[in-house]
């Protein structure tokens, strides 16, 4: 594949084309409408308010979510956690507080107690920078805290008899956990110190806290048994960051701290949960490229260890979240993503039949990740939902019958316009995507394109609110093509497997063949398309570069030049075994073979490339590495370094420059 001006066969995309729900033909229904400038999109975007958290009560009457307030222009958000009735007109909602002192603490995760009587939360007391555990009564919102402790603290949750609080305990941790955050600095002589995230577990009434899971471990996820004696979590030794792709399943006694491994399964495993009955533990199982992008298929293991047995085997979507439904003890219910679509649906872990309940083009986010927040009767949700039309807002009820609960998004407008989902075939695969129209679409005239590619590669373009790029490529003149090619969620876990040992080559013609099929349907002018991405998706802007002067301009953010290299500068290196086979040591050729590096000579393309200096995942030494052959070449190109910033760049201001520079670009060599 080393061909320049290498384009896939026509006859071989053929495209299946189906409006997003609310959607109609009338494309033309905007024409004539200005685009916005890019400070106004980007401060739209900064005004979005978000809801990190949202949990229905276990008897189903109230929801409490954490909302994220935007105030002033420079992005800054205060976070407040509230409570409303559910199914109540006009309901009043009330905000409870760490302290009432006037001060903002930055509420944080919710968990209602078994009795429905009283949330626990994490909090930042005064101008301290150090979280704690709280707890308030849900009625009278009177909130005391329970810890004084140093470290980071997540993932509260209530003991079954409403005694104590279980939580994820990093001592003195130097960092936010996870390898998306800026790495820390290396001096002096480089040797890694483990910092283990543990469960913790405090009595409600006495304060009086303990570790639980032994120290050697870093405990990733976890729920309390049914009889509240023990924990399933999945763990691993070593390094948080790196080691999560190769964790196992736990169990550990609550009153011990007695680990006893129950699996050790071949890929990832995400959303341990403990069947009502005590007797077996239900997981999502399948290839994942990253810690809390879930999908796969629904395993359940017997709780005393044994064989997993597989209960959605051949399920053409990716399952998202997982939870035992509490009226029916053999009934797990689960989100999933199903050929671009979310997806509600139930199966019997007993004989794997699945009956889906909701379907929508639409994106549905709760607590723990993408699914929904269910109470005891297993008939009402609660979670938050939003689509391209949509901003996203708390909803909750059953499920036919949904009540907003927020209304923090209603002033908000999309500023791009009309989303269409698009299927098409590459090889024998069908490949399913997203088009989202500029604004103001006039059928009358050829626009530009710009390609997105998701990162991942274990994850998805999805119908969901767009934020960053997406939105507003599209309020400034461009279609925006969102392609899922193989290795994506959605059509189900051999096609998220079928990139194995395989990068840039079966993926890619997927995109090329998606191209194809959008070029010959919609306005767009085959000579004016570009690409771009970020980590996953920059190293496919990087590899289409060498592969095809199809694109006029590229811009690839955090992108991967050369996987040779790149194996011994992460720190996540852990993820590549499963995609590769062995390690770069032992098969240095399945590395070079899909490396840009590789096939530098055929580059043309002028190419953007935008970095956060400390980052992890991803480091800065792999865009020098392109950029430094580019101008070698003489082909155009820029190297932006944020600095302080780790894979996610979160600086308001650099995320302005970056957006700034990115439609920069474009408009350069497109328009």
């Amino acid at each position: 594949m080393t061909a320049i001006g290498m384009r896939p066969a026509l006859a071989a995309a053929t495209a299946l084309w189906s409006a997003a729900a609310a959607l109609s033909d009338a494309s033309s229904a905007k024409a004539g409408l200005q685009n916005p400038s890019i400070v106004k999109v980007l401060e739209q975007q900064a005004a979005v308010h978000t809801y990190p958290g949202v949990a229905i009560s276990p008897d189903g009457r109230r929801v409490a979510w954490v909302e994220s307030i935007p105030f002033g222009n420079a992005g800054a958000s205060r976070m407040g956690l509230f409570v409303a009735q559910v199914r109540s007109a006009g309901a009043s909602v009330r905000r409870i507080r760490a302290a009432q002192d006037g001060k903002e603490h930055g509420e944080q995760g919710v968990s209602w107690s078994p009795d429905s009587k009283h949330i626990a939360f994490v909090a930042t007391p005064g101008s301290s920078v150090q979280a704690q555990i709280y707890v308030a009564d849900s009625r009278s919102g009177a909130a005391r805290r329970l810890t004084a402790i140093k470290g980071d603290v997540s993932d509260a949750r209530w003991s079954p008899d409403g005694k104590s609080i279980a939580f994820l305990f990093i001592e003195d941790a130097p960092k936010t956990p996870g390898p998306l955050a800026p790495t820390a600095r290396d001096a002096g002589v480089v040797e890694s110190k483990v910092y283990e995230q543990r469960i913790a577990v405090i009595d409600v009434a006495t304060a009086q806290l303990r570790r639980v899971s032994p120290a050697g471990l870093y405990v990733y996820e976890y729920d309390w048994s049914p009889d509240g004696r023990n924990f399933a979590a999945s763990a691993a030794a070593g390094s948080g960051d790196n080691n999560w792709w190769i964790a196992s399943l736990y169990s550990f006694s609550v009153s011990s701290g007695q680990a006893r491994t129950i699996l050790k399964p071949p890929l990832q495993i995400a959303d341990p949960r403990w069947s009502p009955d005590g007797r077996s533990i239900a997981y999502i199982g399948g290839i994942m490229s990253d810690e809390g992008s879930t999908g796969g298929d629904i395993f359940t293991v017997p709780a005393e260890g044994g064989q997993p047995k597989d209960i959605t085997p051949g399920m053409q979507a990716s399952a998202t979240w997982l939870a035992w439904d509490p009226a029916a003890s053999q009934r797990i219910i689960f989100s999933q993503n199903a050929n671009g679509l979310f997806a509600f649906a139930t199966v019997d872990a007993a004989t794997g039949s699945i009956a889906t309940k909701w379907s929508r083009p639409e994106v549905m986010t709760a607590q723990d990740g993408p699914g929904l927040s269910v109470a005891r009767n297993g008939d009402d949700f609660a979670a938050v939902r939003s689509s391209f039309e949509r901003p996203p807002e708390v909803w909750a009820g059953r499920i036919a019958s949904w009540s907003q609960m927020t209304h923090g998004n209603d002033v908000l407008r999309p500023q791009w316009g009309e989303a269409r989902s698009l299927q098409w075939s590459s090889d024998a695969l069908r490949v399913q995507g997203w088009l989202l129209y500029p604004l103001g679409f006039d059928p009358a005239k050829r626009y530009p394109m710009v390609v997105v590619v998701h990162g991942g590669p274990a994850a998805a373009n999805v119908a969901g609110w767009p934020g960053n790029f997406n939105g507003l490529l599209a309020s400034q003149g461009y279609f925006v093509f969102l392609p899922n090619p193989r290795g994506s969620f959605g059509q189900g876990e051999s096609f998220t497997q079928a990139n194995v040992k395989d990068f840039g080559y079966g993926d890619f013609r997927d995109i090329m063949a998606g191209v194809n099929a959008v070029t010959a349907r919609v306005p767009v002018d085959p000579a004016r398309v570009g690409i771009f991405g970020w980590s996953y998706g920059g190293y496919m802007t990087m590899w289409a570069v060498t592969q095809t002067d199809r694109f006029r301009a590229a811009v690839a953010g955090a992108g991967l030049a050369n996987w040779q290299s790149y194996y011994g500068e992460n720190g996540i290196d852990q993820w590549m075994i499963p995609y590769f086979g062995a390690s770069v040591y032992d098969d240095p050729a399945v590395y070079a073979r899909s490396s840009p590096m590789t096939f530098i000579k055929n580059v043309k393309t002028p190419t953007l490339m935008l970095q956060g200096e400390r980052d992890a995942e991803v480091p800065a030494p792999q865009s020098y590495e392109f950029w430094h052959a580019l101008k070698t070449l003489g082909v155009p190109t820029e190297l932006v370094i944020y600095p302080d910033e780790g894979h996610r760049i979160a600086k308001p201001e650099h995320v302005r420059d970056r957006a700034q520079r990115i439609v920069g670009w474009f408009d350069r060599y497109l328009k």
